[in-house]
């Protein structure tokens, strides 16, 4: 059996399943939701599915792989998903909300509120929330199947080295221009009245929970933690330095059944129900408020500060990494120096394309290399107001591939390549532990040289 870019695909296809989610929820006349044309043990793979990940390509401007490599793409990943259930691979439900709550967020940011995105898609936000659970629980489950199989490959600088002298120099791959950006988020915060608001809500379902009512029953209602308040707001066992300290410290101060005063967080706003105590652990529960981003918000303070920082780089008495890593709101880049890194190789050098987040790319437009924006708005991730300044390290000209500029690129390749044959061995030994069948209509396409044959 030879699997072609099989750690590249399969990790490609995962993506593609939930970027035909968020482009192709809806029902489309004229294709089939039902018909299934490929089964793997248990897991079944329809017909629109194939044909909703080959628009996603279409819709998104890339060229699309025929539909046989899109065929045995998802044969893989539900091959990965029988064998984790084989092996008994599993991932934490908490992973999953948590994964599931960005996600969420990301998607209401992106239609404006919770109301628009309803309407989009003429489903309830727990309706979607089913559908988007799902896709996201087997697409953990697959890369911890990836990473228990291919997680500890390493690749030396000579193999590297050797692979790129393999390269026929008039094949040398042409490299576009690209850039390292640096920035420092710093959050906008919560006007008083907005405060004042939550904390008044809270305190009246606090005196509802202490009267009649259920805490766990508010929770459902009104926690905007969406993760846990299908379950009442209970947040299962938790490690002492889990939590965050003002959260941990107020839940340990309570006696089971009590309830805490209104706590604040990085997260919002908290009334936490202890449960029990268990040695070095605690169950709790909690209802969360979170501000009203949009229009609560004042970003005047993360403005001053962004301009003393940026003062202070300019001058040289602060260098842009430091300063990133100690005064960064930005837990993504902070780390690094304040460097952002291309999600899918964690790179630094960043094309400067069409692919580049439009906010982006204008604002270093009009930057020289080198220099340091003013400070201009900005939206994390989950949707706040915050302020940032934008550092322009680097740009690389367009040049033909060489181990001094390329050194990374090429190294990723060599990776994946060496990962790939690991996945390869891995899938020979696998292919008799799974069932696998595939409708004729498909019986030109050549799944890991298997026989189509019908499905039962």
């Amino acid at each position: 059996m030879k699997v072609n870019s099989l750690f590249l695909r399969n990790s490609l296809i995962v993506g593609l399943l939930l970027a035909a989610w968020s482009s192709f929820g809806q029902d489309k006349p004229g294709v089939s939701i039902d018909k299934i044309i490929a089964r793997v043990d248990n897991y079944y793979i329809l017909n629109s599915e194939l044909e909703e990940i080959y628009q996603s390509y279409v819709a998104g401007g890339q060229k699309a792989p025929d539909r046989c490599q899109l065929l045995e793409s998802l044969i893989i990943n539900k091959m990965l998903l029988a064998k984790a259930e084989i092996d008994s691979v599993t991932v934490e439900d908490k992973m999953v909300d948590n994964q599931l709550d960005g996600r969420m967020g990301q998607m209401i940011q992106r239609f404006g509120s919770e109301k628009n995105l309803v309407e989009a898609y003429g489903k309830s936000i727990d309706a979607l929330k089913i559908e988007l659970r799902q896709q996201l629980k087997e697409q953990m489950v697959v890369q911890t199947m990836q990473d228990k199989i291919a997680g500890d490959v390493k690749i030396t600088p000579n193999e590297v080295r050797k692979f790129f002298n393999s390269i026929p120099k008039d094949s040398l791959p042409y490299i576009p221009a690209e850039v390292e950006i640096g920035h420092i988020v710093r959050l906008g915060t919560v006007t008083q009245e907005q405060k004042d608001k939550l904390r008044n809500q809270l305190y009246d379902l606090k005196k509802r929970a202490e009267s009649k009512e259920e805490f766990s029953m508010l929770a459902q209602i009104y926690s905007e933690d969406l993760g846990s308040a299908k379950n009442g707001g209970d947040l299962g066992f938790a490690k002492r330095g889990a939590m965050v300290p003002t959260f941990e410290g107020a839940a340990l101060a309570l006696k089971p059944g009590e309830i805490s005063d209104v706590v604040e967080s990085p997260f919002g706003f908290h009334l936490i129900q202890l449960i029990e105590t268990r040695g070095a652990e605690y169950h709790a529960r909690h209802i969360l408020l979170r501000p009203d981003y949009n229009r609560g918000t004042d970003v005047t303070e993360a403005t001053r500060y962004l301009d003393s920082l940026r003062t202070l780089i300019q001058s040289d008495t602060l260098q842009f990494a430091q300063a990133a890593r100690e005064h960064s709101e930005d837990p993504e880049s902070a780390d690094a120096g304040g460097l952002l890194q291309d999600p899918e190789s964690g790179m630094t050098r960043l094309p400067l394309d069409a692919s580049m987040d439009p906010a982006l790319y204008f604002a270093i437009d009009t930057m020289k290399v080198g220099s340091v924006s003013p400070p201009i708005s900005y939206r994390t991730s989950d949707g706040r107001s915050a302020m940032r300044i934008i550092w322009y390290k680097q740009k690389t000209e367009p040049h033909t591939a060489n181990l001094r500029d390329d050194y990374e690129k090429i190294a990723q390749i060599v990776l994946v390549n060496k990962k790939n044959n690991a996945l390869e061995e891995w899938f020979k030994k696998a292919e008799g532990d799974v069932f696998i069948s595939v409708e004729p209509e498909f019986q030109k396409c050549s799944i890991f040289g298997l026989s189509p044959v019908a499905s039962q």
